[in-house]
This record gives C-alpha cells, structure tokens and sequence, in this order.
C-alpha cells in the first residue's frame, strides 16, 4: 500500500510518526483529449495507482522539509522564498505559494512523498502531488476546502508558478474520483457529475516519457487561443472554442493549423457526451468512439506517436477488444484499451513481447477500474 510507503520515509527521514496521511489518485482519461484549456468536456476515471504525502508539523522557521524516499535525501522549501526550481519540488511549492497567497499561515512542515504513478506516462503524477500535497496539508492545519476548490486550487499551482498551460482535468480527476464512476467532467463552466462504470481498462505503458513543459502541448494551447480568436471574430461573445460550432470553424479565418486543431475539439466533445450517455444508460463503454478519438488526436491534433499508434493497431486485431486510444497529453505515455476482461487478459500477457520486438525496449501494462480520489489513509 502506497500510504505505508510514505510513512516509511518518513520514519527514516524524520523519525516518529506522521500526524497524517492524505493520497490521490492518477488518472485514466477514458477520452476527452486536449480539450480541457478550450472549455470542453471530458469523461476521466481516477485510479489504483496513487501518490501518498505523510505530514507533521515542525516548530521553528516556516520551511517545508520534504522527501521522497529516493537517493536526493531531504529537501528544503522555504515559505518566504518561494522559486521554481525545475524539479519535482516545484509542485508542492506552487501549492505552499496558493496557500501563501491566500493568507493561510503556513507553519513549518515535515513531509514525505511515495508514489507508484509512473512519472512522465501520462498518468496525471504531477497533478495526484499536488492534490494530495494540498489535501494533507489543509488536513493537517484544519482548514477546510471542498473537492472541487482543492483542484481548481492546484491547477493554478501548476499554471502560475510550475508554468505548464494546464487545463483542470487532472487535478479534478485526482481530487474528485469516484469508485465505481467516471467522472463526466465540464470545464465551461465547471461541472462534475459521476456516471457508473464498472469496467476493466487495459492500460499501456509505452515506456516513451513525456514532460509538458518540453513538449508541444504550450504549442498546441496557442494555436487553439488563435482558433477562437479567429472565431470571435464572428461570434464576438463566444465563451471558449468547445462552444463554437464546426460551421464557425470552417467560416472562421485562421491558418490551416489552428483549424485542424478547432475541429479535434468539437468532436471530441460530442465524443464525450456520447460516452457519457452511453455509460449513463447501463451500457459499456462504446469502443468506436475510442478509436475516432485516437484517429482525430493522430491526424488533426498530431500529438500521437509510433509507440501509440502500434498499441492501438496491434490492441484492436485481438478478438474481444471494442476500442483503444492514447491517454493523456500524448507524444508518448499511455493508451487505454476497451473490451471484454478476457480479451483485456489476454492482451495484457501477448502485447509487452510484440511491443518489446517491434519497438526496441518493453512497455509496461496493467488492468485498472475506477478508484476514489483525495482522501485520508
């Protein structure tokens, strides 16, 4: 259990015991891709794999002392001198300068991080520290903040002083999962409303790692700011590009890449409420839709890769399997694939060897359902 490993090292860092421990949970994107910065929709299940942060507070000067168990020992934050540093202490740093921010006084902390999210797979680690940093840490000193604000909280941890253009999806994911449900997530404004489901995903590794702040994605949000830009032009009152209309975008001037990127949108919100109507009705979750989700992030949103268009391709020629897509920001990280539990078995158990010898080095996989969000262990 993840929390037993943060309570070790703390006890090896610290010595004692912590006053607490709070987790949260990563996060499957069932689809809904690159659409959450443009006021869209998206249907997203937290996890088994979780991050733990075990805390105490400590007298004395107003520091964050905190470690992960690792070879990096024990690091130091200060609260009066705040700075991104480009590691992975920026996160419960940008949190501790929300918290700051907002006039909490903030005494001194030990604190110590366990995780088996795999960092950089697209799994959403990022956003599961920051949420479970943020849910001890209010824990600890009492101060109450629902679910939703903790997210919403800690997304603009990661906009503000992280740097990443982030949309909410996995901060609301990590904080606000539900056992048993997906979580029909709308970002303009927001709404969460949890659906039943009950399945089993196949996740995939392709072991290809990915971090926001060097890929594409800061690019991507700009060509999606110039498509509604474009289309303000004539809708001056559109809210945000997921409202507009496909006939607008068409209309709209723009370049040809902002359009390509306008239109991915749209479709995959209409992708999303499908789905959602779907699981809403009792049915499974309808595995076309995984696939033109797949086919318009490859072709209109060019965030694919050769690792996750081989998953794709060699998941849907096993008998049994409905649909399969990538998962997260893409250009590497993670697919998800749907269908029956015995072909999602088998595989599991076929698909790391062919990957391993068409692609070089092998992947990682694991079935997962739907786990519960932030919370006390």
């Amino acid at each position: 259990m993840i929390a037993d490993g943060a309570r070790r090292h703390f006890a090896a860092a610290f010595g004692g015991e912590p006053t607490l421990v709070a987790s949260a949970a990563g996060r499957v994107n069932l689809i809904g891709e690159h659409v959450d910065y443009s006021g869209g929709e998206a249907l997203p299940i937290a996890i088994q794999r979780r991050t733990a942060v075990a805390v105490r507070l400590r007298s004395g000067a107003k520091v964050t002392r905190i470690n992960s168990g690792g070879t990096g020992g024990v690091l130091t934050i200060d609260h009066a001198r705040l700075a991104r540093r480009g590691k992975w202490t920026d996160y419960p740093s940008g949190v501790l300068d929300q918290l700051v921010g907002a006039g909490i006084e903030v005494p001194g902390l030990e604190v110590a991080v366990a995780s088996d999210i795999p960092s950089g797979s697209g799994l959403s680690s990022s956003a599961a520290l920051e949420v479970a940093f943020g849910f001890a840490v209010r824990s600890v000193l009492q101060v109450p903040l629902d679910a939703v604000l903790l997210a919403l909280e800690c997304q603009r941890a990661e906009r503000q002083f992280v740097g990443v253009p982030c949309g909410a999806m996995d901060q609301l994911t990590a904080a606000c999962g539900r056992r048993g449900h997906a979580l029909h997530l709308q970002f303009g404004p927001i709404q969460v409303r949890a659906v039943p489901f009950a399945e089993q995903v196949l996740v995939v590794d392709t072991a290809v790692p990915r971090g926001l702040r060097t890929s594409a994605y800061t690019e991507r949000v700009q060509e999606c700011a110039v498509a509604l830009a474009a289309v303000r032009q004539l809708a001056p009152d559109m809210p945000h590009l997921a409202a507009a209309m496909l006939e607008q975008i068409d209309r709209a001037e723009m370049p040809d890449v902002s359009r390509l990127r306008a239109r991915h949108v749209i479709a995959e919100c209409q992708r999303v409420r499908d789905a959602a109507a779907a699981l809403s009705a009792g049915e499974r979750f309808p595995g076309h839709l995984a696939l033109a989700s797949h086919q318009s992030l490859r072709d209109d949103y060019e965030c694919s890769s050769r690792e996750l268009d081989w998953v794709v391709e060699f998941a849907m020629r096993t008998p049994g399997i409905a649909g399969a897509r990538l998962t997260g920001a893409g250009w590497g990280g993670c697919a998800v694939v749907f269908g029956d539990a015995g072909a999602l078995a088998a595989l599991e158990e076929a698909l790391p060897g062919a990957y391993a010898k068409a692609i070089g080095h092998r992947p990682r996989a694991w079935l997962v359902t739907a786990d519960d969000g932030a919370r006390l262990e």
